[in-house]
Formats: structure tokens, C-alpha cells, sequence
């Protein structure tokens, strides 16, 4: 198990792959860990360097007091990439990963050879929104806000699958409150329509039909901002690494072949 260090919070990163291989980084959505990541890697090309870290507060990183700020995000994953020597990095974000993985892009560019959107937005929602779900936490807790939160992640056909479903919310409702709310804060904080507008590196952008959290047409206006590619995979919500681990691991296995990356 490996942890590094960003600003005094110890993240917990795994890598696997060889040292020497292509590096594809990635960045969770909220309310999961590292893991998320799991049923796609097998469709991603053989001798990538994969590199998966939990955001603070989440997994088994350090869970600070909120709000966090996105700055602070993308200062991790900064960090991440810093111990470990990274460059010449396809970076892979979902969500609020997505939304890090922008501002990455915009503050260190020449560390990035493409850039894959997975189910996120240069903003997403309104920090309004943000507020009132934080204070519905506050109140209540993850619990209570759990199914909601699952009928956004999933289609019906997942949604129905007890078996199947259990481990999504079990990792959902055992994520920190604070560290839920903290990212919920930097979301509500973050804007990325003006920087993302003017990056000039390859963007793959991908959507699930069925998404209640980014929908595909958030998905295609932020793609569009940047003149990337943008996909849409049927019958899965805003897990498509989760629901449909094939299709979004061939979509990303193309892209890496069009940048040069396998």
C-alpha cells in the first residue's frame, strides 16, 4: 500500500503496470475510491502504467475538515503525479475527476499527452444546488440521500440487481461525511468553461445514455468547448466504468491509440 503526501493530507495511490510503460492516470467520481476503476482496467491495452489515487476524503486518504476547493484537488493529483515522476500522462477523470483533471490541464499542460471526460462538465450544477445538498447531509447524513444518489449512477437494469448494486452503495454510504461534503464544496466552486475552451491537446469525451448527474448533452457542450471527440454508451448512468467496463474501456483504448499512447 502506498501513500504519498499533498499539503500535510497523506493520499493513498496505487500504480501497477511497469515503470517504464505509458502512463493513463485516474481520478474518481464522489462517493467512490479508487476501485471504481476495477472491472474496466482488463479492456485497457497490455504495459500501461496505470495510476489510481483516492481523493481526500475518500478511500483510504486522509479525510480533512470541508470545504475543500477544487484548487486543492487538483494540487493532489499535482502532488501524485510529482512523487511519482509522471509526464507525458493520458489523464482520465469521472465526475468531480473529470473537473480535476480540466484544471489540471489548464495549470500543467505539458504534463498531458489527452485528456479523457468521463460523465462530467466544465461546471457542474450551481453552487445553490451544492448548498442545498450539503445541507441535506448535514441533516441526514449519505444514508439519506442514497438512493437518489444510486438512481443517478445507474440504469434501471442495474438499479434492479440487488446483488450487483450492494458494493456500489455499501461504498457510497461508507464514505465520509465530511469528505462527501468537503468535495461537494469544491464542485460547487468550480468553473472550467474558460480554461477548458482553450486547451489544445486531444480530448475524448464519454457520456452514459442514462446519466441523472451529467447529462450527455452537459457531457457533448463541454467536449464541444475543446473540440473534442464525445461518445455516447447506452443503458448505463454515471458509472460507465462500473456498468458498461467494455465499451468504455475500448472507447479509451482508441483514444490512447490516436494519441500515440500504445
Amino acid at each position: 500500500m502506498k501513500t504519498i503526501t499533498s499539503r500535510g493530507i497523506a493520499l493513498h495511490v496505487q500504480t501497477d503496470g511497469p515503470e517504464s510503460g505509458p502512463v493513463v492516470m485516474f481520478a474518481n467520481s464522489l462517493g467512490t475510491d479508487l476501485r471504481v476503476w476495477d472491472l474496466m482496467l482488463p479492456y485497457l491495452p497490455d504495459g500501461l502504467r496505470t495510476v489510481r489515487f483516492d481523493k481526500r476524503g475518500h478511500g483510504l486518504s486522509d479525510c480533512p475538515e470541508a470545504p475543500y476547493d477544487i484548487a486543492e484537488l487538483v494540487d493532489d493529483a499535482e502532488a501524485v503525479i510529482d512523487a511519482h515522476d509522471l509526464k507525458d500522462i493520458v489523464f482520465v477523470g469521472l465526475s468531480i475527476g473529470g473537473l480535476i483533471g480540466q484544471g489540471l490541464a489548464a495549470r500543467r499542460p505539458e504534463l498531458l499527452r489527452g485528456l479523457v471526460l468521463m460523465d462530467t462538465a466544465a461546471k457542474i450544477g450551481s453552487p445553490e444546488m451544492w448548498q442545498e445538498r450539503i445541507d441535506g447531509l448535514r441533516a441526514g447524513g449519505i444514508e439519506s440521500m442514497a438512493e437518489a444518489i444510486l438512481d443517478r449512477w445507474f440504469a434501471p437494469e442495474m438499479r434492479n440487481d440487488a446483488a450487483r448494486l450492494a458494493p456500489w452503495r455499501n461504498m457510497l454510504t461508507r464514505t465520509p461525511l465530511e469528505g462527501y461534503i468537503g468535495c461537494c464544496s469544491a464542485i460547487a466552486g468550480a468553473d472550467f468553461t474558460e480554461s477548458t475552451s482553450g486547451l489544445t491537446m486531444p480530448v475524448m469525451a464519454m457520456a452514459g445514455s442514462e446519466d441523472g448527474s451529467t447529462t450527455p448533452d452537459m457531457v457533448k457542450a463541454t467536449a464541444d468547448l475543446c473540440n473534442g471527440a464525445f461518445h455516447v454508451i447506452p443503458n448505463t448512468g454515471h458509472l460507465p466504468c462500473v456498468e458498461a467496463p467494455e465499451q468504455a474501456g475500448a472507447l479509451i483504448s482508441d483514444f490512447l491509440k490516436e494519441v500515440g499512447h500504445v
